[in-house]
This record gives structure tokens, C-alpha cells and sequence, in this order.
């Protein structure tokens, strides 16, 4: 088991739930906009957020943001050890920062003592594509020991300074080296792990790429907190990180969908039937699996595991529960009806 850190009220490792979290696009220094976009990942179901502050004036912004987020505020700093101590003097709830980039060690002791002070974890985070010239040097090559290495160069020069309060990241746009770095990391230490593969790309690929990586550590173990990167609202990352909790077993809140793939017996247009039924099952908390269904002499029964479900046929389809039918509906009802059984769960 691994370490447990306190995320402005959200426990990361130590077997708390595996938490999600996402990373503002707004202007940090737009107040406005960027509490706006914290409040719907919140109702997204996000747990912590992230806002970068690469200047003062983001820096400053930290007080009035933390002051009415609905969620903890985590601070992203690269280079300026000073925007870290503006931003945690403003309340930030845990630091993003590679200690081994913002200068000389009283530097590295400053922000440290800081966040000591207040109770405020950090998490290193390596980036394969950001890493320091004399590990690149030693490997020849972006690899995951060197990625563990350089995690491991951070978090000495932190424990020199007398702070162990770290979570730890190791991310790369490639799936298999970002997974091995986490599990050869994990085998190394039990710091908490913040996992993700960054850089992922736009929804389609980005989604695929973050279910293989984040999914199969999941699957194996490994992961106390998860970041979907996607070049996209980040409220896209929010759902479909709760996704992939769901498809590796780890949460069971919320409604999950099963699908047919169509063939030559259906006489519906099941895909957008399917869509629409994913969509409106977003604001769905209960912890039920609804069936959408092309055919329905075979349909009620392939999907009998789940709570309930439609399957379509000519101009009509079944509504059903458990694999019972309860009684036929017009095509053009059946999603209204299917969402009124869901109700009635």
C-alpha cells in the first residue's frame, strides 16, 4: 500500500479511492472564468483540479480562486520557486513542481518549508519530455529508468530539506514507457502515484490511449489519483476518466452502458440510439447497467445481466428489465420510456 497524502480534503493513497482530477484552460488570472470552469468539473464528477500560474498575476489570482472553488486547488509552477510561495501564501491546497528546475537549493529549501508548513504535499512531476540533461545523458534516450531516476533525483532533493509529503507522476505521450516507469516506480517506493499519459491528443485518440495506459495500471494495481490529458474541454476528461474507472472494476457508481455492435437483424439506427442513451445516462448516479439492444428476438436475453434496456425492431422495440420484457413501445418512445424505468429504479 502506498503513502497517503491530504488533498485539501481528498485522500490520495494509503487505499483511498482512486481520484480524479483535471486541469483548467482559462486565463488562471480570469477569476470569473476559471471558477466557472472548476464549478462544471465538479458537477462533472472531478475531485481535484489544476491551474497553471506562470506569472504573478496568476499567482495572485490563487486566493480568490481557492476562496470559492468547490474543489481543492492544486498550483502547476515551472521555474519560479517565488510564484510557488506567492500561490501557497494564497492557500493552494498541494504544489506541482519539479523541485530540480527553480534554481539553487535554498530555493528547493524555501518552497519546501513552505508547503511544511502548512501541510501542503507536492507532486514531482516527471514528464519524458522535460527531463533533466544529465539523466537523458546517462540513458541516451527517453526511457522508463531514467524517467524513475529523475523522480527519484527530485525527491532527495526534497528529502534533504526534510519534506516526504510527495506524490509522484512519470508521464510520456508513449502507453508502454509511461507504464513501465509507473510499475518499475511503484516496485522502487510507496509514494502515492498520480497517473496518466500525457500529451495524449484530442478525444478519440487521447480517450484510447488513457484507457490502455491509466486502465492496465489500474488494472494491475497501481494508481492513487488519474489525470485524462485531452486536447479538449476538460470536462471531457472528467467522464472519461470516471469511464475508465468503471471499465477497470475500480468504481461502481453511476450507470454504465452495454451496446450491441449492429448486424444484418437490426432495423433500427442503433447508434444513435446508443449515443443518446449515453448521453442522457451522463447525469445517471445510480449504479446500474442499461442495455441498448438491435434485435429483439435475441436482445432481452444476450443483455439479461443487465438492470434494463430497449431493443429495437420494426417501427417498435421492447422495453425490459432484467430480461423480462415489460411491454412494447413505439420507436420513437422508447428512450423516454427506458429513462422512465430507470427512474422507477
Amino acid at each position: 500500500m502506498t503513502k497517503q497524502i491530504n488533498v485539501g480534503g481528498v485522500l490520495v493513497g494509503g487505499g483511498a479511492p482512486v481520484s480524479i482530477q483535471s486541469m483548467t484552460n482559462t486565463r488562471t488570472d480570469d477569476v470569473e472564468s476559471t471558477l466557472a470552469q472548476i464549478r462544471a468539473l465538479a458537477a462533472a464528477g472531478c475531485q481535484i483540479v489544476r491551474v497553471a500560474v506562470p506569472d504573478m498575476a496568476a499567482a495572485h489570482a490563487v486566493a480568490k480562486i481557492k476562496e470559492n472553488s468547490p474543489l481543492p486547488v492544486v498550483v502547476d509552477i515551472h521555474f519560479d520557486y517565488k510564484l510557488a510561495l506567492e500561490a501557497i501564501a494564497a492557500g493552494a491546497d498541494k504544489v506541482r513542481i519539479n523541485p530540480g528546475n527553480i534554481g539553487d537549493e535554498s530555493r528547493v529549501k524555501a518552497v519546501a518549508d513552505a508547503c511544511r508548513l502548512r501541510n501542503i504535499p507536492i507532486r514531482i512531476g516527471v514528464n519524458g519530455g522535460s527531463m533533466q540533461k544529465s539523466v537523458l545523458a546517462k540513458y541516451g534516450r527517453i526511457c522508463p529508468e531514467a524517467m524513475v531516476e529523475s523522480a527519484f533525483e527530485h525527491i532527495r532533493l526534497l528529502n534533504q530539506f526534510d519534506f516526504d509529503d510527495i506524490c509522484v507522476s512519470l508521464k510520456s505521450s508513449n502507453v508502454p514507457v509511461t507504464m513501465k516507469a509507473y510499475q518499475l516506480m511503484r516496485q522502487a517506493s510507496d509514494y502515492p502515484l498520480h497517473i496518466g499519459v500525457t500529451e495524449a491528443g484530442t478525444k478519440r485518440m487521447g480517450t484510447l490511449k488513457s484507457a490502455v495506459g491509466i486502465g492496465g495500471l489500474l488494472a494491475l494495481g497501481i494508481g492513487d489519483t488519474m489525470r485524462v490529458s485531452l486536447s479538449d474541454d476538460p470536462v471531457e476528461e472528467v467522464y472519461a476518466a470516471r469511464d475508465i474507472l468503471k471499465a477497470a472494476g475500480i468504481r461502481h457508481e453511476g450507470a454504465e452502458l452495454v451496446s450491441c455492435p449492429t448486424c444484418g437483424r437490426t432495423r433500427i439506427d442503433l447508434i444513435s440510439l446508443a449515443s443518446e442513451v449515453e448521453e442522457r445516462l451522463k447525469t445517471v448516479d445510480k449504479p446500474i447497467t442499461v442495455a441498448v439492444m438491435g434485435c429483439v428476438v435475441n436482445g432481452p436475453g444476450e443483455a439479461s445481466a443487465a438492470d434494463c434496456g430497449i431493443a429495437g425492431g420494426v417501427g417498435e422495440g421492447l422495453l425490459f428489465k432484467k430480461g423480462q420484457i415489460v411491454k412494447k413501445v413505439p420507436q420513437d418512445q422508447l428512450v423516454d420510456e427506458l429513462f422512465a424505468l430507470i427512474e422507477s429504479l
